[in-house]
This record gives C-alpha cells, sequence and structure tokens, in this order.
C-alpha cells in the first residue's frame, strides 16, 4: 500500500479499489465532503434530498478501510431553503448509525474571523460541526495531545478556597458526575471541552466549541480548511507514523497537518487542478519543515 499520495479522482470509486485502500488499514478519517447544493461548479452540486444516498456508498467503503480502533472526523453544515434549515445532516447521522457506525460525540468548530451578517430570517452561521464516528466503543484517543492551558479563571478560583473544595463533589442527577475542586491545583494544562477553541497559539477554555480562523488565503478552492483543524484532530486521535485518510482531501490542508507531524496521508480529489494544487502544497510544507529541522 503506497502512502503519503494524493490520488486524483471520484471518491466513490476509487475507494472501493482494494489494491490502493486497504481493509482495516488508516488510522484516522477526517474529510469536509462538498455540503448540500454547494461547490456545484466543482463538484456538481448534490441535491440535500438526494445527500445521505450519494454519501452512504462513500462511507460504506470507509467503514471498511478504517481500523477496529479508528475514528472518523466529518466536518459538515446544512443550509437553509425558502428560510428554513435542510434536513439531510441530521438524516445523514441516522443513517451512518444504521450502517455501522458509532456517532461518538459532536465538536463545534467556531470560526472566530467570520464576517458579520444576516438574512431575513437568522444571522450568519460562524461555526461548523464536526461528527466524530467510530467502528466500535474502544478505539484509541490520546487526550493527553491536546491538553490546554488551564486558564486565567483558576487565579481567582483557588483563592478563595473553602473545605467543601477539597471534597469531592457528585452530582445530584444520578449522572454520576463530579469534581473535587482541589485535584486542579498547580495543574497548568488541563483537557479541552467539546468546544475546539484556538487563539493564535493559545487555547481558551470555553465549553463545548473548538475555535480556530477561517483559512485565510483559499487557495483558488471554494472552502478550505484552517490547518489547526485537522491537526487537531490528528493529535488526539493518532501517533506519530499513523494515517490519515481525506476522500475529500480539496488543496491538501490534511494531509500537509498530517505530513508536518509525522504521519502518513492518503487523499483524494476529483478535481485535477485541485489535485495538483494540494501536491505542491504538502511538498512546500514538507520542504520547510525540514529546512527547519522539525
Amino acid at each position: 500500500m503506497n502512502y503519503n499520495r494524493i490520488y486524483t479522482g471520484d471518491s466513490n470509486k476509487l475507494l472501493r479499489d482494494v489494491s490502493i485502500f486497504r481493509s482495516a488499514s488508516v488510522d484516522l478519517i477526517v474529510t469536509s465532503p462538498p455540503y448540500g447544493k454547494k461547490r456545484k461548479h466543482a463538484y456538481g452540486g448534490v441535491k440535500p434530498d438526494r445527500y445521505v444516498e450519494w454519501f452512504l456508498p462513500i462511507s460504506k467503503e470507509l467503514f471498511r478501510i478504517l481500523k477496529p480502533k479508528g475514528s472518523f472526523i466529518l466536518n459538515i453544515k446544512e443550509g437553509a431553503t425558502d428560510c428554513e434549515r435542510e434536513t439531510y445532516v441530521l438524516e445523514l447521522v441516522l443513517a451512518l448509525k444504521e450502517q455501522g457506525w458509532l456517532w461518538i460525540e459532536e465538536f463545534c468548530w467556531y470560526k472566530k474571523n467570520s464576517f458579520p451578517g444576516k438574512w431575513r430570517h437568522r444571522f450568519r452561521d460562524s461555526w461548523e460541526r464536526c461528527y466524530h464516528f467510530a467502528r466500535q466503543s474502544e478505539f484509541k484517543m490520546y487526550q493527553d495531545a491536546v491538553k490546554v492551558p488551564i486558564g486565567d479563571w483558576s487565579t481567582d478560583r483557588f483563592r478563595s478556597m473553602s473545605h467543601k473544595d477539597y471534597i469531592r463533589n457528585v452530582s445530584g442527577t444520578n449522572s454520576k458526575m463530579g469534581r473535587n475542586v482541589a485535584n486542579w491545583l498547580n495543574r497548568r494544562r488541563v483537557y479541552p471541552h467539546n468546544v475546539l477553541v484556538f487563539e493564535q497559539e493559545h487555547y481558551e477554555r470555553i465549553p463545548n466549541i473548538v475555535r480556530f480562523p477561517t483559512a485565510c488565503r483559499n487557495h483558488n478552492h471554494s472552502a478550505v480548511f484552517p490547518l489547526e483543524l485537522p491537526t487537531w484532530f490528528i493529535k488526539l486521535f493518532t501517533k506519530p507514523s499513523g494515517i490519515v485518510l481525506d476522500p475529500f482531501v480539496g488543496v491538501g490542508t490534511t494531509a500537509i497537518a498530517a505530513a508536518l507531524l509525522n504521519r502518513r496521508y492518503l487523499g483524494i480529489e476529483i478535481v485535477s487542478e485541485y489535485a495538483q494544487a494540494a501536491r505542491r502544497r504538502v511538498r512546500e510544507a514538507r520542504a520547510l519543515k525540514d529546512c527547519h529541522g522539525v
């Protein structure tokens, strides 16, 4: 199996090629497929009412290719038609569960630099979903790799400790959750919440959100990942030399993140112009990495 390759072609066809994509061979899948009705010029603009039908053959192959303890991160967000939100993303999540995927978690990517605005019935979206799926309940996850600074809140909070803060306080809702505030004394880094928040090279603890800016240079592509997005998930779900697949790789941001983190990558892109740009960008990123001895 050849790694560190970006293939030009249709994911729905290429993923079925077992000589390229062996079963149970990939540690992590991170991707953002074309959204319903979007990117019509480049990707055909899959209609919302046909989206699940279009995606399920692809996700079937992804299930085969992913290792049993691997993870699948799906970045997707529905639009609106006639003032009402579309439902194809919700339908897709349920269909993926029927296909055998476990829906583990939902992360929120907050686009801190999105332009403000409004439409007749709503304000501009500044966030997107990142769904976490897995093949089984036991999957690899390296939470220590994404610890964040504890935050300024701890300074004032620890100044006013009471005797109750040295005793584990168990939730009264039978959730089995609990906390002992004293356990956080003298800690400098902690686990993040589900909201991914990236402020330059600094993390903030905001409940349940992952926050980083959209890509400022789109490289002639209509929807480019910020590098921080795949980077965070690659750190969380893989170790060095792990294998990362993006079946809608676009101009190669997931592959670049994998290469910079000493992981192996595989990508598929149907638009040859984007695929060529992806290969060039990966080469440039690796050359810069080697130049700086990272």
